[in-house]
């Protein structure tokens, strides 16, 4: 019995050794079919230095150094118009009176009374002098005298109001109102805008302010006229750096002696220095952009070839396809500037012969 027991064990182990050999033996041969893809063809450059005249680029708007909404300080029906759309007017021009028939009607009593009480206080004058009246009724006619000058005063200037003039030089928009139309108090009539000089307003990175002096020079161009420039300067530099964007208000003013920039038009600024700047600078094809931020695929060696790493860069302005890297990169070091799509850490790439697109172009 032990020698049959002893026989089964041996048997059963051949067996299943045959069938864990065989199975190993499979693995292995489907391992040696595997081959591991082979590694991505990326576009490579370096980062440079180059040079770059010192002008810094901004977005901005332009906006009136004057401008209202003309309205009436006193309600009334509307009696006569003296502007048209579009006009230029002039600091006090007459625009619009609104109907005053019953205040000058009420002005003609009152200085009716104010006559009555000069009268009075001239006679009382007289008199006082030789002691025919008492020093209270003197005193009450004086009183009364400019009581009634006060009133006539107050009715004019209220007949005035009623007689809307434009605050300041300017050109008025479209108009509002019509012909007999009852205005209440502060009604809009007529838009006011003072064009030239104009303001035009933008914001600046903290980093650029030690560039920003009061006077620089700044050069603008509107979508309307692009192949005019527009020049002015620097008027004020806000104090107050945004903490949301660590940016800062700049404001310039433009020579607009032609009246072709408006308030509200979007302007592309330059602004102008004597210095030169030395920048890293990369395509901008070999940035991949995010909303937490900028990055590249730096190349690296390995044992094998070359791989490539993320890394996190802070970038600056973009002039001709180039872009200034602030933080992040060395000079010399290379990263992919095309087909970054495909890539994720520490895989494996091989070098196109060729650069990037972009970079091709320019090399031609």
């Amino acid at each position: 019995m032990l020698k049959r027991f002893l026989i089964l064990i041996l048997f059963s182990v051949l067996i299943f050794g045959g069938i864990f050999g065989l199975k190993f033996y499979q693995l292995h041969q489907e391992a040696g079919r595997f081959q591991p893809p082979p590694p991505a063809v990326v576009a490579a450059t370096e980062v440079t230095q180059e040079i770059w005249p010192s002008t810094l680029s901004a977005v901005g708007s332009l906006t009136a150094i004057a401008g209202v909404d003309v309205s009436n300080e006193i309600a009334g029906k509307v009696e006569a118009i003296h502007f048209d759309s579009g006009q230029s007017v002039k600091k006090g021009q007459l625009l619009l009176e609104l109907d005053a028939s019953t205040d000058r009607a009420e002005l003609q009593g009152l200085e009716a009374e104010m006559r009555l009480a000069k009268v009075r206080f001239e006679r009382s004058e007289k008199l006082i002098d030789k002691n025919f009246i008492s020093q209270s009724d003197y005193d009450q006619n004086h009183a009364l005298l400019d009581e009634t000058a006060a009133a006539v005063h107050a009715k004019r200037t209220l007949i005035d109001k009623k007689r809307i003039r434009a605050p300041f030089t300017g050109k008025l928009g479209i108009r509002l109102v019509n012909l007999g139309q009852y205005l209440t108090e502060g009604s809009a009539i007529v838009s006011l805008q003072q064009l030239d000089p104009i303001y035009l307003d933008f914001t600046v990175p903290e980093r650029y302010l030690h560039r920003l002096v009061k006077d620089r020079q700044v050069i603008a161009t509107v979508q309307a006229y692009p192949d005019r420039e527009f020049n002015g300067k620097i008027s004020a530099v806000s104090p107050l750096i945004d903490q949301g964007t660590r940016s800062a208000q700049v404001r310039a003013m433009l020579n607009n002696s032609e009246k072709l920039l408006h308030p509200g038009m979007f302007a592309q600024i330059n602004i102008l220095s004597d210095q030169a700047l030395k920048v890293l600078t990369l395509p901008d094809t070999a940035i991949t952009y995010n909303p937490y931020g900028n990055s590249v695929f730096v190349i690296e060696p390995a044992e094998k070839g070359l791989i490539v790493q993320s890394r996190q860069v802070e970038t600056g302005q973009t002039r001709a396809g180039r872009i200034e890297i602030i933080n992040g990169l060395s000079l010399g070091e290379r990263v992919v500037s095309a087909g970054q799509v495909k890539l994720r850490n520490g895989m494996p790439v091989k070098l196109d012969d060729k650069p990037a697109p972009g970079e091709r172009r320019i090399s031609q």
